[in-house]
């Protein structure tokens, strides 16, 4: 018998094959989606998922600014940043970042779910949000991809 046939194989950074997918966040709830956008740019949709190298595809999200939270979120949640000085806490109620930067929202929430490491940063370059339908990554033929969310 050939030993070959029963390692596990591990694919590296090198020979992954990565695609490009189109989301359209309009409707969509904000953490359902972010956690599918998270295991799509890990590549945990894929057999050929290895822990250790970036084998997750590229993302571009559209309408970000037609996302929903559920309950009150829109009025309680709040968004807080330091500036590492005293007195320097900043925060920011939803409802205000989706006006002001409603990308941020997802792009927050997309990058708390991914690894805190230079494997995790690199995973998060490949996210792409836009506030409204338009895009410059046509080049790229992005399949469009859709959650069956209820």
């Amino acid at each position: 018998m050939d030993t070959l046939s029963y390692r596990t194989v591990s694919v590296s950074k090198e020979k992954a094959e990565h695609k490009w997918y189109i989301i359209d966040a309009e409707n969509q709830v904000t953490g359902r989606m972010c956690a599918e956008i998270a295991s799509i740019l890990r590549g945990k949709n894929k057999p050929s998922y290895t822990p250790h190298a970036d084998t997750g595809d590229y993302v571009i999200v559209i309408n970000a600014e037609k996302i929903r939270f559920t309950g009150k979120k829109w009025d309680l949640k709040e968004y807080k940043h330091h500036s590492h000085h005293p007195g320097g806490l900043k925060v920011v109620v939803a409802d205000v970042m989706r006006t002001k930067f409603p990308e941020r929202i997802v792009e927050i929430a997309v990058k708390g779910m991914l690894p805190k490491t230079k494997l995790g940063r690199a995973m998060y370059k490949k996210l792409f949000v836009y506030a409204g339908d338009k895009h410059p990554h046509h080049a790229q033929k992005p399949e469009p991809l859709t959650f069956n969310d209820k």
